[in-house]
């Protein structure tokens, strides 16, 4: 069944919806309109008030405009696409499962995609913070972020060509491999476990520390310094300098030069991490800051 040219208001306007097609459709003035939904297509249309899309199940809109006051508009939902669409309301997907986006601007994107799962991004761009908290098999291509804490607490995680500008980006996370893209941002990484970093150009005031199982190939690290502090089972291939190292537990590293080099004895055993490096500005045996000592 069509829908097409339509403005719906009120609330639960088209309340448990199957099986049809929404065409050049305004929701407005209604809270839930497409609450329970089922096997719907919305194409061409505009959502303006709150909680448009929850607890639908085998949905795709495409050209469609999720405009500010429709905040919270995408909980519970499984299995749905989004293409070419310009979504401007926050806090966009909870606890929901199967999404795929492709073309897709987040203009405020903070608190987005929390505890989902099964997520799948292809060329998006987002602004905000905590995007994707607690989230699982997350898949990113050509995405670009502008926004801190991204991805605290997610596990299985690819990143492909993408640009992230992100404070305390994977803290907390579980199986995170990222190719070919540029992290900026403050302490990258933190109480993470099995990161791999293959081909990225990393910019982090204490970046990569606290992390047990590291690795990075052939990485340029910008700007980047007391890395790897208290980081255990280390494979770093760096191709450029690194501004400091510090305290590492255990591993192998391997960088064009190291400005400072920091191993206090009584925080970690020098002997467990192999350094390889062609030039070492300074070497401490002592944290340069005694309030650390």
């Amino acid at each position: 069944m069509k829908i097409e040219n339509e403005t719906l208001t009120g609330e639960r306007a088209e309340y448990f919806s199957a099986d049809k097609e929404y065409i050049a459709s305004t929701f407005k003035d209604g809270e839930s309109p497409l609450k329970h939904a089922r096997n719907i297509s919305v194409t061409d249309s505009k959502f303006e008030y709150k909680y448009p899309l929850w607890n639908t199940e085998n949905v795709s809109v495409e050209n469609t405009t999720f405009e500010e006051l429709s905040r919270s508009g995408l909980w519970y939902v499984k299995n749905m696409s989004i293409k070419n669409s310009r979504i401007v309301a926050p806090k966009e997907f909870r606890r929901s499962s199967g999404i795929y986006l492709e073309n897709v601007v987040f203009e405020n994107a903070g608190e987005t995609f929390w505890s989902c799962s099964g997520i799948k991004l292809k060329n998006v761009k987002a602004a905000g913070d905590y995007f994707a908290m607690n989230s699982q098999d997350f898949y990113a291509e050509d995405f670009t972020l502008d926004g801190n804490y991204f991805l605290d607490g997610g596990k299985n995680i690819e990143v492909y060509n993408s640009i992230l500008n992100s404070k305390d980006a994977f803290w907390n996370c579980e199986n995170v491999t990222v190719y070919n893209s540029r992290i900026v941002g403050e302490y990258l990484g933190w109480n993470s476990k099995n990161l791999k970093f293959v081909n990225c150009t990393i910019e982090s005031n204490q970046g990569l520390c606290y992390i047990d199982g590291l690795v990075l190939e052939n990485c340029t690290l910008v700007n980047t310094d007391l890395a790897f502090e208290y980081c255990s089972n280390i494979s770093a291939t760096v191709n450029s300098r690194i501004e400091s190292v510090k305290n590492p537990v255990s591993g192998k590293i391997t960088a064009a030069e190291i400005g400072t080099l920091i191993l206090n004895p009584k925080r970690c055993n020098p002997s467990a991490t192999k350094i390889e490096c062609e030039k070492i500005g300074r070497i401490f045996s002592q944290d340069p800051n005694p309030n650390e000592n």
